[in-house]
């Protein structure tokens, strides 16, 4: 990768975490930033009829994508507040309705487990979190098995964020529809990336914008009428009304902007990226068949652009630090890098505390890794490995 303020012979195998702003999307936010800076509910100017048409523009597009309708895309800040949002404003009526139960998984992101487990602790609900096994994926049994009539919501995240597995969400969407089970589905790492259709009886969906190439700090949440009715959501918040009153403040144009061009882009380049994403895996793969590791995860049911391995008789952190000169990798969650705890994705997949405390995650999308070759690192891991030849 050799863009300013980047090492140059670092390639970035994180993606999962963030990824790089695309040049030409910065371009569209600085000029919603620099020239057609108004804002969208300012009503007695140009200025701001310019911001709101291109928000409802964005707005249209987003919800074209996941098969809503424009006025069921509520921008946020990202998937952190679109999975509030969706859980704790849910909340209130399954208080009136008496149904109190929720099931979701152990392998959620922080995101949705916090949330709930503050639902549990404070207000009376109670949580089944489904273990999904070693391979990593959530069965549709095991959700259909804990269901009862007091359910009032199945979340299950689209794609694993630490494995890159991907969960059978349109199965159980398809076994949810028609019943009065809410079913919010966490789309942080699948949207762009894999189609996911609000008619398939999603829902919510929440979108993060910085995983496809949009800026941090922009998001949404996708919500589906079910005939005449909307899913009856309370304010978390409150302030001015904005974003039908769920999200109040005022609409930050620029990002919304950043977002739109971004997933537009990717929507474009995704067969493309899909194809050389998976090629990617497999020089990976082929490379690192010289080292002794083992996938953490089902590498039948995963998207092609996350890779979570342990090396046989390697510590994570200090291969990270051994590493860090050649690639940008990480152990899991950017939102829990600071903790040496056991990775709680692979803990609940049942893996062995030795492997689950030193999995390694790499993700790369392939126009960001530059000329990066994955042989150099596959040497380097396995000079490092317990009885490896000196001098190979």
């Amino acid at each position: 990768m050799t863009q300013k303020g980047v090492d140059a012979v670092v390639a970035y195998l994180d993606v999962a975490a963030t990824t790089r702003v695309d040049p030409r999307v910065a371009e569209v936010v600085l000029h919603w930033m620099t020239e057609d800076f108004g804002n969208a509910g300012s009503r007695t100017h140009e200025f701001g009829a310019r911001a709101k048409k291109a928000v409802h523009e964005a707005r249209s597009f987003l919800a074209s994508t996941v098969g809503a309708r424009t006025e069921e895309v509520i921008f946020t800040s990202g998937a952190t507040e679109s999975n509030n949002i969706a859980l704790l404003g849910l909340a209130p009526h399954g208080e009136q309705t008496g149904r109190k139960h929720i099931i979701t998984s152990a392998i959620e992101h922080k995101a949705v487990i916090e949330p709930l487990l503050h639902l549990q602790d404070t207000r009376g609900f109670e949580v089944d979190f489904l273990e999904p096994g070693p391979s990593g994926r959530i069965s549709t049994e095991a959700v259909l098995e804990r269901m009862r009539p007091d359910t009032l919501l199945v979340s299950l995240m689209h794609v694993n964020n630490e494995t890159g597995v991907i969960q059978p969400v349109a199965e159980v969407a398809e076994k949810l529809r028609g019943t009065p089970t809410y079913f919010h589905v966490d789309a942080a790492q699948g949207y762009g990336k894999l189609p996911l259709d609000l008619t398939a009886a999603i829902d919510l969906i929440s979108i993060s914008g910085h995983k496809v190439g949009a800026p941090k700090g922009v998001g949404a949440l996708v919500t589906r009428r079910r005939g005449w009715d909307k899913v009856p959501l309370s304010p978390i918040m409150f302030g001015g009304g904005q974003e039908r009153k769920l999200r109040p403040g005022t609409l930050p144009v620029a990002l919304v902007m950043g977002l739109y061009e971004a997933a537009r882009r990717f929507e474009q380049k995704r067969e493309r990226w899909e194809r050389d994403a998976q090629a990617m895996r497999e020089r990976m793969l082929t490379a690192l068949g010289i080292t002794r590791f083992r996938v953490n995860g089902d590498a039948g049911h995963s998207v092609p652009h996350i890779l979570n391995v342990t090396f046989d008789g390697l510590n994570a952190e200090a291969l990270i630090v051994r590493l860090k000169e050649q690639v940008a990798i990480a152990t899991g969650s950017a939102c829990t890098s600071a903790s040496y705890t056991p990775s709680h994705v692979l803990t609940a997949m049942g893996l062995p505390t030795e492997v689950a405390t030193n999995g390694l995650r790499f993700s790369w999308f392939p126009d960001q890794v530059g000329d990066f070759d994955p042989q150099g690192l596959a040497e380097t891991i396995a000079r490092m490995q317990p009885g490896a030849t000196p001098g190979t």
